[in-house]
């Protein structure tokens, strides 16, 4: 089977990480296919780059010129999923509820460790959407803004793995989901430093995509997800190459 992963910036060496740990996650026979955006922001932070990566990840999912058999938005907290389910016949799969439901199955209550304090509100609404926010003991910050988990990736660790044992003894949770895409790789050495099962969104999203694959299984057409009705959309999309 073929699983697009699209990261929802622009980076493209975070890009590449996504890629290298969705592969590691995926089967044999699976082929991940990485891809970034043509337009939008360096980092999605804030509600203003989350609409437009929700935008970007869609037309450039479109775009797309083979054939696929799911689709995972490798953003943390990001919109637009819904908008690709009515787009696509496959099965959408976003990391955010990917992780979180994942973390249900190992611990009573789990927490979220991401990245800057502005974007705690925009994952718990994700979860509040999603019907998985009664399980979540907190949503924390680790200061760190997106670019920066790759300038210093022991800081990174260090400061993901303070907030993640935190949550533990202070929140009381019993699992950990890394908040971000651009964590992808540092679950276990999290998970060394706290105790708990450290759940990363984008091995857990490759995993459930491609058991929804083999269960011949994808988003329903009824009602919510129905295609998009015909009509005319001025001066869209524009071009993405």
């Amino acid at each position: 089977m073929r699983i697009l992963v699209v990261n929802v910036n622009t980076t493209q060496s975070i890009t590449d990480a996504i890629g290298e740990q969705a592969a590691a996650a995926a089967l044999p026979g699976t082929e991940i296919v990485p891809l970034t955006p043509a337009f939008g922001a360096a980092s999605v932070e804030g509600n203003y780059e989350s609409y437009l990566a929700a935008v970007a990840v869609m037309e450039t999912v479109l775009a797309h010129p083979e054939p696929f058999d799911a689709v995972i938005q490798a953003g943390y907290g990001e919109h637009g999923r819904e908008g690709l389910q009515e787009l696509l016949d496959v099965p959408v799969v976003d990391i955010t509820e990917a992780a979180a439901s994942t973390a249900q199955f190992l611990g009573r209550r789990y927490s979220v460790v991401t990245t800057l304090d502005r974007t705690v509100p925009l994952i718990e609404e994700r979860l509040e959407v999603a019907g998985l926010r009664a399980r979540c003991a907190s949503v924390r910050a680790s200061g760190l803004a997106v670019l920066d988990l790759e300038q210093d990736e022991a800081a990174a660790v260090d400061a993901i793995a303070e907030q993640a044992a935190r949550a533990v003894t202070e929140d009381r949770a019993e699992v950990i989901c890394l908040g971000c895409g651009g964590m992808a790789g540092l679950a276990e050495r999290v998970g060394e430093r706290t105790g708990v099962p450290v759940v990363d969104g984008v091995s857990a999203a490759v995993t459930l995509a491609e058991s929804l694959v083999r269960l011949g299984l994808s988003t329903s057409k009824v009602r919510t997800y129905a295609p998009p009705r015909p009509k005319r959309i001025t001066n869209w999309p524009p071009r993405v190459r």
